[in-house]
Formats: structure tokens, sequence, C-alpha cells
């Protein structure tokens, strides 16, 4: 049985916000890619302006760890997932305005 308390830590929190978006891009990319390869996906994103709404989407998936570790009562780890939603969030916004 794993404790929860030794999760329940900020670097818990940051590890897995930083991770999850990541991997849910992944996700994303290998169902629309239609064969073509990262560098010609971003390019086609970049054409069509839609990099933000992708980016957008990825992050997502920290509401659902966000929601996961308030379930458990992980504050701690929650702060970090909050944390670097707010800094995706900023980074998505500075695209925005580029």
């Amino acid at each position: 049985m794993w404790s929860k308390q030794r999760f329940n830590n900020a670097l818990t929190g940051v590890a897995s916000g930083l991770i999850l978006p990541v991997l849910a891009f992944f996700v994303f990319f290998m169902v629309t890619r239609h064969g073509l390869p990262l560098g010609q996906y971003f390019q086609k994103m970049i054409a069509a302006d839609n990099l933000t709404e992708v980016m957008s989407v990825s992050v997502f998936t920290n509401i659902l760890v966000f929601l996961l570790f308030n379930h458990f009562d992980m504050l701690r780890a929650s702060k970090g997932v909050l944390g670097i939603t707010l800094i995706w969030a900023f980074v998505v916004f500075g695209i925005k305005l580029l």
C-alpha cells in the first residue's frame, strides 16, 4: 500500500503538471497527424493559427489531476499543479499575443 503523504508535495504537483500536458499533446498528435511528421505538424498548426488552442486542450489534463489530488486531500500537490497550470496559461497567452 502506498502512502499518499509520500507524494503530497509541490514537486509531485509540478512534475505531473508539466508531464501530463506533454503526454496529452502527443496523444492528440498521434490521433490527428494524418501521416505528418512532428515538424510539419507544428508548421501546419502555426500556419492555421491554432497552436494555442491545441496547447489549451493539452493543459486540460491538469484539471483532472488537480481534482484527483483534491479528492485524495493532497493539497500540497494540488498547489503545485495549480501553479504550473497558471504558468501554462501565461505561456499560451504570451504566444497568442505574438
